[in-house]
């Protein structure tokens, strides 16, 4: 994460530890849940991008300003850990967490066991654990499975790993541009994926934290980690969780002059900065702390970083 901005998500691994013994193979199998694999209808064309919404000034939310986008295809969903798991069957890949041996955790998601070492947490924000053979099969660490959780988005992923499992599927991240564009549905500047209401006559419409963040959270939602990937409704164009659940990561680099100095056509930054761009927020994100569940909000880690709340979605140039 960029210094002086508040952290949504973990920071940066710092170096490498020990890799842990493969589980990823034994961890998951074949199975017959049904996972949505569903893309929405080409899109492209003209709309209004970013925010002048000024709580997070480093981020570089706007100005608002007029951009043009080619067609492309955008996955319903993010991509799931039967997904994942799909593609590790195939080629036996090895994710930055594991070749790590440990892998950011919330806090809350974790046992009292693993809660104990304090030297493990980030000073700054003590809600995050840096677990041991945390990662995508074992999202809370060795005693974790996603066995019952095939539908929910894959987490602990990289942009590396993200990158490698857009190679083997013939796809690629979304551009920031292309991401906000597909995650506004249609809408013209509304503050949210849906319109301007958090709770529209009520409604939860994403998996975002309710309560008092971090020390209680009232699970209004229905969620307290992630959510199945077709959870809630869908925006205009067919996505679900474009809004909280977890991050998702763009090809972009990061750079709060975004606004400044990409093209109005195709825009992509990708002048190398030490970061690269996520969107949307995650179940984490509250107003008092995070609020960049907003459509327009932008945020960022290292290429390597991993955590609890990372994950990704894909797009394709044709149906």
């Amino acid at each position: 994460m960029v210094e002086g901005r508040p952290q949504c998500c973990a920071q940066g691994h710092a170096g490498k530890g020990a890799a842990p013994g493969g589980g990823a193979l034994r961890a998951i199998s074949p199975s017959p849940v049904p996972i949505p694999r569903k893309w929405s209808a080409l899109i492209g064309g003209t709309f209004r991008m970013g925010s002048d919404d000024a709580r997070f000034p480093d981020d570089g939310e706007g100005p608002i300003r007029a951009v043009t986008v080619s067609t492309f295809a955008i996955a319903c969903y993010a991509v799931s850990n039967l997904q994942f798991g799909d593609f590790v069957r195939a080629t036996g890949y090895t994710t930055d967490a594991e070749r790590y041996g440990w892998s950011f955790v919330f806090d809350g998601l974790l046992s009292q066991a693993n809660r104990a070492d304090p030297a493990s947490r980030v000073w700054e924000t003590p809600w995050w654990v840096a677990v041991p053979h945390a990662y995508w099969a074992q999202p809370e660490g060795p005693s974790s499975t996603i066995l019952g959780r095939l539908d929910h988005p894959v987490v602990h992923i990289s942009w590396n790993d993200a990158q490698a499992y857009c190679k083997w599927s013939g796809t690629r991240l979304p551009t920031e541009a292309e991401w906000e564009m597909a995650a506004r549905g249609g809408l013209d500047q509304a503050i949210y994926a849906w319109g301007d209401e958090l709770q529209p006559a009520g409604t939860h419409r994403c998996n975002i934290w309710q309560g008092v963040f971090p020390d209680h959270n009232t699970i209004d939602d229905g969620y307290f980690g992630t959510a199945p990937v077709h959870a809630f409704d869908a925006n205009g164009y067919g996505l679900y969780n474009v809004a909280g659940n977890v991050w998702e990561w763009c090809e972009d680099y990061f750079s709060s002059q975004y606004h400044h100095v990409t093209a109005p056509v195709d825009p992509v930054f990708t002048a190398p900065t030490p970061y690269r761009s996520l969107r949307g927020g995650s179940f984490l994100c509250h107003d008092s702390y995070c609020n960049r569940y907003r459509v327009a909000a932008r945020s960022s880690n290292t290429p390597n970083s991993t955590a609890s709340n990372i994950g990704f979605r894909v797009v394709r140039a044709k149906l």
